[in-house]
């Protein structure tokens, strides 16, 4: 029988090119299948929920996934990353601090927002990988032509906020949290709004006015829904343009 994205819980955007919502907080995860790699976008909120993300994409890709890209480290993001243990892990410079330094934190944080307990202290306990620190852009080859570009877009939604570039036809840009089309964008403690609507400046430059934008947490959107994003969220801050 063939697989599917779709019958395996992926979205298909374009060849080779996919992602899928998590539940409990819409989480969206991606995946971007080269000839020889495969890169998974963001890890789940939980060891079991990272391995049957893997495992899904594997099943997809056919082949292992060899690099996990996490956009900014929160809870829901990052706790499924010790399910990658042997991939090559990146995250905009100084995100680590965020997620490897203080796991005890990451775990209350995880909790209060409703994470059953065992399932924060095992995440949070579990060996993680200690990723790569992306400063300013990293390419990224997964083999037969198929490139990704890693960028450290913010301070934004949090202080170290990561995009993924798939260039081609369309171009697919992962934007983490920085974009939100489920709810309003949310602004925890580790925001830093002044620099907010600059980070989605950023996108916009990076993705361009034809580009696939996959928020964080939502359906996919086009370029004008993360201009008027941009701007609404100027407004909100008090933010000059």
């Amino acid at each position: 029988m063939k697989v599917t994205w779709e019958g395996l819980g992926w979205e298909r955007l374009r060849e080779g090119v996919g992602r899928c919502r998590l539940p409990g907080w819409d989480c969206t995860a991606g995946l971007v299948v080269g000839a020889g790699a495969a890169l998974v976008v963001d890890a789940g909120s939980g060891l079991a929920e990272g391995a049957l993300l893997r495992e899904r994409a594997e099943a997809l890709a056919g082949r292992r996934v060899t690099h996990l890209a996490l956009t900014h480290p929160h809870f829901d993001h990052v706790l499924g990353a010790a399910a990658f243990a042997d991939a090559a892990v990146f995250g905009a410079a100084g995100a680590a601090g965020g997620w490897r330094a203080d796991p005890e934190e990451l775990r209350a944080d995880a909790v209060r927002e409703g994470l059953d307990p065992r399932v924060a202290r095992e995440a949070a306990d579990a060996p993680v990988p200690s990723p790569c620190a992306v400063a300013g852009e990293l390419a990224v080859d997964l083999g037969g032509g198929t490139r990704v570009l890693l960028a450290d877009v913010g301070p934004g939604h949090t202080g170290h906020d990561l995009a993924v570039l798939v260039p081609g036809a369309p171009p697919v840009v992962f934007c983490g949290d920085l974009v939100e089309e489920s709810g309003r964008p949310q602004a925890g403690p580790d925001a830093v709004p002044a620099r907010w609507p600059a980070a989605l400046d950023r996108l916009l430059a990076l993705g361009g006015e034809d580009a696939l934008y996959v928020p964080g947490h939502g359906a996919v959107v086009d370029a004008a829904f993360v201009r008027a994003q941009r701007d609404a969220l100027a407004a909100r801050f008090g933010v000059s343009r």
